[in-house]
């Protein structure tokens, strides 16, 4: 069960990664996903390749917390809460990394795209997580029911 964790964790922490560049190279979104290296002073000197890769590991990480959090919430369809909750992750993100007030007109600054693939992550975080969740649960049961003799 964990083999399927990391390995669901790892494709999409290198989905997501590889979408921040597309979306970083033609402009979709207005800040550089390695801009954190800048920021906190970490990294800052580093090769490119190293800040992505350290991007890659704690998008891993986030993902595969993630992973663990919602195979748990089977009863809840996984389209509302990947909705619902990548959302709400783009959101925080786009708000820290711009520094937004909080306003109304602070909504045109965010970017669909960056949230439309934070969104699509996490449905696929969430429904793996979900089915596997399921289907682990099943190999557990008796083919018979509990009554018969046998």
């Amino acid at each position: 069960m964990i083999y399927l964790a990391v390995l669901t964790s790892l494709f999409a922490s290198i989905f997501l990664t590889i979408s921040l560049k597309l979306l970083s190279l033609f402009n979709f979104i207005k800040w550089s996903p390695v801009g954190y290296a800048k920021r906190l002073n970490v990294l800052e000197a580093s090769h490119w390749s190293v800040k992505w890769l350290f991007l890659l590991i704690i998008i891993f990480l986030i993902t595969l917390l993630l992973y663990f959090a919602m195979q748990f919430v089977e009863m809840v369809p996984s389209f509302l809460t990947s909705l619902i909750i990548g959302a709400i992750l783009a959101l925080i993100c786009e708000w820290v990394i711009f520094d937004l007030p909080a306003e109304l007109s602070s909504f045109k600054k965010l970017s669909i795209p960056f949230m439309v693939t934070i969104v699509i992550t996490a449905r696929f975080v969430f429904e793996t997580a979900v089915f596997h969740y399921r289907a682990h649960s099943e190999r557990n049961k008796l083919p018979y029911k509990d009554s018969v003799v046998k």
